[in-house]
């Protein structure tokens, strides 16, 4: 981890003495706090690891996460009382006068604590520097994103043969999710998307109690959550017999798809990936109904944020950039159709992650 935490104050432009990463409660558990301890188990509430330029780490942790924190290389101060923790965090701090926090992690009242209770230390926002970091991954990190991305590549496979006339999208969900833990995820990344026939037209429909019904869509969108890392998914399938509206809005979204991949490399600005794909939907019978980007970076969280295949992204993409790249088409009281994998950005190209087959599956 010590790597990592050199990189981050290496991207700094304003050099902090410390950073202070302050993990808050469920459900704003902060990414970063994970990203430099290297922790893949423990909640880690309250907690607060402070980094210093050397790569060294203070980790001030309560009791009850002494036992899991001792597998982070860092100095693990504990406490049991909060004026034991305040007590630790001072010592951390005394001889620190320019202090870097991630402002879009922290909540108000934490941070007036610590403007109330270092009055002398000057803190600044180094969120950007953080995120600049996180963009682009190390081999720990890739090797574990392949792992999530294995995980739904097998589960995958089994959806065709779970599928039944009269299914519920939640029962599909269901077993997505329990095949996902059964091949060692952790859990999944997010709420599974199972949509049935026109629901397949909302992009972030998730699961209802529509039931299955011939000639219906089916859209299956999720992500394997392995060692805090994530994969995410989509493929779409038809439930009987595809028409010809249905076999052309595939055909046109796969033939997408080919059209942003190709273009992907180190040095390409991410927009243009965007822009490529939404001009070939645009150009074809299916004008405007596409109605998202094209693609977000992907890794402790599934919306990693700094870079992403979107209309207004000058951000060129570097080797090691993990991403998605999802283009739909969705006809409101018909249907959708969205195909989704994950790459790493190469020099010349990219990675592949997920390798489930893109062609028209009739179930």
């Amino acid at each position: 981890m010590k790597e990592r935490i050199k990189r981050i104050f290496l991207n700094a432009k304003e050099k902090p003495d410390a950073i202070i990463i302050k993990n808050s409660s469920e459900p704003f558990t902060d990414h970063n706090f994970f990203y430099i301890t290297g922790l893949q188990n423990g909640l880690f509430e309250g907690s607060i690891a402070i980094i210093f330029p050397d790569g060294n780490t203070n980790l001030i942790v309560s009791q009850l996460e002494e036992e899991s924190a001792k597998k982070a290389d860092a100095n693990i101060l504990v406490y049991k009382k909060s004026d034991e923790y305040d007590e630790l965090l001072k010592e951390s701090l005394k001889h620190v006068h320019n202090v870097g926090l991630n402002f879009e992690g922290i909540p108000h009242k934490g941070f007036c604590k610590l403007k109330d209770n270092f009055l002398e230390v000057n803190f600044f926002d180094v969120s950007d520097v953080l995120t600049k970091t996180r963009m682009i991954k190390d081999t720990a990190e890739i090797d574990l994103i392949k792992n999530a991305a294995k995980i739904v590549d097998k589960v995958m496979t089994e959806i065709p043969n779970i599928i039944h006339d009269g299914m519920f999208e939640y029962e599909l969900a269901a077993e997505i999710n329990y095949l996902m833990q059964k091949n060692s995820a952790d859990g999944p990344a997010f709420d599974t998307i199972s949509s049935f026939g026109k629901n397949t037209a909302e992009p972030h429909y998730g699961h209802g109690n529509t039931r299955l019904t011939n000639g219906d869509f089916v859209l299956c969108d999720f992500g394997a959550c392995f060692s805090k890392y994530n994969s995410d998914i989509t493929r779409t399938f038809v439930f009987g017999k595809a028409d010809d509206k249905q076999k052309r809005m595939y055909e046109t979204v796969l033939e997408a798809q080919r059209v942003g991949l190709e273009k992907i490399k180190s040095g390409i600005k991410a927009c243009e990936i965007h822009n490529a794909v939404a001009s070939y939907i645009d150009n074809s019978e299916f004008k405007d109904c596409f109605i998202h980007s094209t693609g977000h970076s992907l890794g402790l969280a599934v919306h990693d944020g700094g870079v992403g295949f979107t209309e207004d992204c000058e951000v060129e993409l570097v080797e090691n950039m993990v991403l998605t790249v999802e283009p739909g088409v969705y006809i409101p009281g018909l249907g959708g159709v969205r195909i989704e994998d994950d790459i790493i950005v190469k020099n010349d190209g990219f990675e592949l992650l997920t390798k489930s087959s893109r062609e028209l599956i009739e179930i």
